[in-house]
């Protein structure tokens, strides 16, 4: 009997797996279709099919098509596509289904845009915020994110600075408010926590303009979200004494609800410098140089003339090619991990960039960058927790030494580099050979750690308690090796010459600030209302050593083995910054809004009784098309006009610049270094104080296809934070004050963006924005007697230049000739630089297009501006000197060609030429046009419909970067004017995306 149970038991069992292996069966099927858009049904490719709830997913083809394997008695099916709204379908036992889908409207109601403190709604925003997102940043071949916002947002202006790896940038928002160029500078906020300003560099002046590393370089541009810039009081006041130059927010990606998204990006990049001078060959230019000994009556060419005695008279060498002239190249790679859950998100994201130069040597930059967000939220949603932390680190081994200054004026003619025996090349001590600066080494590394963390908690539903908090830790340390090896060796110098330099700064800073924000509703009423406090404490430390003299240059790295040690001051300064601000945001019928922000601020870098000052704006809009008279109007889809008025501040002067402070000197008496009075005693200074007032109008037509904007600011700056200048007597050269002086900056801004297809398979938008700012000193008492008096003139831009009047070449003489304003028969300073240049931009800004079509995407942007700067003419050595010259030059006077525009050559031995040469490079003729339109980026994008392997999505691109550039600029670059630094370069990029 236990044998027959058994056996029926034994047949139970397989009848039941065979019905359950027929109900998986019946339950496991396929579901077809196909997906379209627009009025006439195109098929639309690159649609994610997944179901939802597994890890069944496809991708339609280029017909639209899609087959997907789903399992369960009835599940649904979820279509995502970028450009288009997502839908769910539940199958209800179909297989198949046929969709189409709705293109991804995000109205003006949708748009959010980060204020800092709060986010608010971009129709209801009363203050000037600019927003650039991660799709305009993204995949761009750059190292930092300011070079891919040139040219996309009105009011801001960036300047890169050089064109090797790892150098700054000059950013503007809405003109220089400030006389000091470091007074000038932004807020950087990441994550809400407030970043350090640009990083000095003892060393670097050679190599990097203005000897600046910009903080930005510390963040991976592929891990930011949004790029946001406030710009008007409204905006920029709850951020008070540091708020008068603007605010920069940057926010990185976050994780988000949904399916676990694994994202694989990489590319590599070439680039070039983009332009070249037009140089002499050795024909004309020894032409030049015998005609030069000639015009100054030498009759006998010296033995140092070596170009015309010594070296190859048939030898021609390119050297713009030789040393600016090699191809960089760039590589990235990142991966990024992101999810989350109802509850849960995160992001944790890794970059890795390497970049090279083009210069003749193995020069690399190369960053590490780690970003890990995440987010917590209970149930309930009434706590929330988000924590932001990025990790750079970066190297940058650059030369000491820029070589672009010698690319242009080495003469053609000149011995090669290197001998047969691949040796530096001194060519019998005749020959300065550039490539021997290789034999130095410059070398700086960061450390920067950025960690944010922000906590909600709903009290009631109308009161919540908040608190951000963070650090940042930044360690920047530099390193100069000069060893003997770099000069040329008939000096006799050996490693005792050698020298070895090192710089090390370390900063520390932490952020408190509690929040309470409310809001309430009653009837057509709203209120929003923050009320916090601000703590922040940083402190830096600094110190210098530098090693002379070493028994070997294998010891170099080590500056305990210099025979002479020279220890510079070990700086330790500390910064302590407190606030309470407020902001009260009231709405009535959803039209009329007033926002009403103050702050108070205490710094340490006053005196005790000028170190609290209050801050505060007034914004305010009016919706006119929620007004009801204005809803009959179909054509016009959203009109606002808004305006603001408020102070900002500026307390950036460094720090303990009130106290009367000493330096260690270098000098030793009876075994005691002594000290030195470096800084007087100043407690009455107080802060820069900024007046901004700004009214705008925004206007929507056809359903938000096209959007306009038209603003209007007058921001004056007065209070001025300075060193005035001091008698020699006072023994200091300086000591810090307010200036009496008031500078205004003025002008209008315009943007608009049209959808021009938007139904068709093919979609093309494009974009335009111009600025136009005006900037002009509009008071200062006693200009005239101050030491000021040469250099700015009331009523006139802060960037003016006082030049001579350049009549150009005397027929007679063949010498240049200027205006003598005074008519004393000399020409001098300040009575003959009477002529008023403005340097500075006209106008500027960009025109952006996208166009997609199915699987394709492209967009190109071009950035203009309209300006007068410097030119060749300024850095020009004297014509006919040992150094070559632009082809231009060729038109100099002669005998035969008595209407030259330049004057006669000269060897540069005579002083009257000289003389003239030297008020050439400081008069009108140095000074032109350096206006530009160039093609800053463009891309091509195809995502390939591609399913296999867990490929989710895939996507390879194609950028440029600088491909183009239309100009009439004398010179190498019209962007940045310093000839003897790289200009930014030229580049092509080839990437691909996969998405797991």
């Amino acid at each position: 009997m236990k044998k027959s149970y058994s056996k029926i038991g034994s047949i139970g069992l397989v009848l039941m797996f065979t019905v359950i292996c027929g109900n998986i069966k019946a339950q496991t099927r396929t579901v077809t279709g196909t997906v379209t858009v627009g009025e006439d049904e195109s098929p639309l490719s690159g649609v994610v099919v997944s179901q939802e709830g597994s890890d069944q997913v496809t991708l339609t083809n280029s017909k639209g098509i899609y087959q997907l394997e789903i399992t369960g008695e009835n599940p649904s099916i979820i279509f995502r596509h970028p450009e288009y709204a997502d839908k769910k379908i539940a199958l209800d036992g179909r297989t198949i289904v046929n969709l189409k889908l709705d293109r991804k409207e995000q109205s003006i109601e949708e748009v959010v845009v980060n204020a800092g403190y709060y986010i608010v709604r971009d129709k209801e925003r009363t203050g000037s915020i600019v927003r650039v997102s991660s799709k305009e940043i993204e995949n761009q071949p750059v190292a930092n994110v300011l070079s891919s916002v040139q040219g996309r947002m009105s009011g801001v202006s960036v300047t890169q600075n050089s064109g090797t790896p790892g150098g700054g940038f000059d950013i503007q928002i809405r003109g220089k408010n400030s006389i000091r160029r470091e007074g000038n500078e932004p807020l950087y906020i990441i994550d809400g926590v407030p970043l350090g300003s640009e990083t000095p560099s003892l060393y670097a002046v050679t190599v990097l303009p203005n000897s600046s590393i910009s903080p930005l370089n510390a963040i991976n541009p592929n891990d930011i979200e949004s790029f946001e810039v406030l710009k008007d009081a409204d905006a920029t006041a709850i951020y008070g004494s540091r708020g008068a130059n603007g605010v920069i927010i940057v926010t990185t990606k976050k994780g988000r609800k949904g399916r676990t998204d694994l994202k694989l990006n990489s590319s590599y990049s070439l680039s070039t410098v983009a332009n070249r001078l037009k140089m002499m060959d050795t024909s004309q230019y020894l032409q030049m140089r015998k005609q030069a000994f000639q015009n100054d009556g030498i009759a006998t060419i010296p033995a140092t003339a070596y170009d015309l005695n010594t070296w190859d008279q048939n030898r021609y060498t390119d050297w713009q090619k030789e040393l600016i002239g090699g191809t960089a190249d760039a590589s990235v790679v990142q991966l990024s991990l992101s999810g989350g859950s109802d509850n849960t998100s995160y992001l944790i994201s890794y970059g890795h960039q390497e970049q090279t130069t083009v210069f003749p040597a193995d020069f690399r930059y190369q960053t590490n960058n780690i970003t890990g967000n995440f987010t917590f939220r209970t149930p309930d949603k009434r706590l929330e927790v988000n924590m932001s932390n990025s990790f750079s680190f970066q190297k940058n081994n650059v030369q000491n030494d820029d070589l672009t200054k010698r690319s242009l004026t080495l003469s053609p003619n000149a011995p090669a580099l290197y001998d047969a025996s691949g040796n530096i090349n001194w060519e019998n001590n005749t020959f300065s050979n550039p490539v021997a600066l290789f034999n130095s080494e410059y070398l700086n590394s960061t450390n920067f750690i950025n960690s944010g963390t922000n906590i909600s908690y709903r009290l009631f539903p109308f009161l919540s308690l908040k608190f951000n908090g963070g650090i940042t830790y930044q360690n920047f340390e530099e390193l100069s090796l000069k060893p003997h090896t770099m000069y040329n060796t008939s000096g006799g110098l050996t490693s005792a010459n050698s020298i070895s330099s090192k710089n090390n700064q370390t900063s520390f800073s932490y952020l408190l600030e509690p929040q309470v924000t409310a809001a309430y509703s009653w009837n057509d009423h709203h209120f929003d209302l923050l009320i916090g406090t601000t703590l922040q404490q940083s402190e830096t430390r600094q110190g210098a050593i530098q090693g002379i003299g070493f028994e070997s240059n294998a010891l170099i790295r080590n500056i305990g083995a210099a025979k002479t040690k020279i220890i510079s001051d070990q700086v330790n300064s500390q910064y302590f910054y407190t606030a309470a601000f407020a902001r009260l945001n009231y709405q009535y019928r959803k039209r009329y809004i007033l926002n009403l922000t103050g702050r108070r601020d205490g710094s340490s870098r006053f005196g005790p009784d000028n170190r609290f000052g209050n801050f505060g704006a007034i914004g305010a809009a009016w919706i006119l098309s929620e007004e009801p008279f204005m809803k009959g109007l179909n054509w016009l889809s959203f009109a606002k006009i808004r305006g603001s008025i408020g102070t900002t501040g500026n307390d950036k002067i460094g720090d303990y610049q009130y106290l009367n402070t000493y330096s260690i000197t270098t000098s030793v008496y009876n075994g005691i270094t002594g000290l030195s009075p470096s800084r007087l005693y100043n407690p009455n200074f107080s802060w820069e104080k900024t007046v901004k007032k700004e009214a705008a109008i925004e206007l929507s037509f056809l359903r938000s296809r096209i959007n306009v904007t038209a603003a209007y600011y007058n921001n004056s700056s007065s209070n001025q934070l300075v060193g005035i200048p001091l008698p020699a007597t006072a023994g200091f050269p300086s000591i810090q004050s307010n200036l009496p002086a008031t500078v205004q900056n003025t002008g209008w801004e315009f943007d608009a963006s049209v959808q021009v297809l938007k139904s068709s398979p093919l979609k093309y938008e494009t974009a335009v924005n111009v600025s136009v700012p005006r900037n002009k000193l509009v008071a200062f008492p006693n200009l005239a007697g101050s030491t000021y008096s040469n250099q700015y003139v009331i009523g006139y831009p802060m960037t003016l230049v006082k030049v001579y009047q350049f009549e150009g070449v005397d027929p007679a003489t063949g010498l240049y000739r200027f205006k003598d304003f005074n008519g004393d028969g000399r020409l001098t300073s300040p009575d003959d630089n009477q002529v008023i240049e403005k340097i500075g931009v006209e106008y500027y800004g960009g025109w952006s297009n996208t166009l997609r079509f199915r699987n394709w995407s492209a967009s190109f942007l071009f950035q203009f501006v309209k300006q007068r700067n410097w030119n060749y003419n300024r850095q020009m050595l004297i014509p006919g000197n040992m150094n070559n010259q632009p082809l231009e030059v060729l038109d100099a006077w002669s005998p035969s060609n008595p209407t030259g525009t330049y004057m006669q050559y000269s060897t540069g031995t005579v002083a009257q030429k000289n003389t003239l040469h030297s008020l050439f490079q400081n008069s009108t003729a140095a000074v032109g046009d350096a206006s530009f339109i160039r093609l800053k980026n463009v891309q091509l994008n195809y995502s390939i419909p591609v399913h296999k392997f867990g490929i989710r999505e895939a996507m390879i691109y194609v950028q440029g970067q600088n491909l183009l550039t239309f100009t009439n600029y004398f010179g190498l670059d019209p962007e940045f004017v310093l000839t003897g630094f790289l200009p930014p370069l030229k580049t092509y990029s080839l990437g691909f995306q996969l998405t797991f």
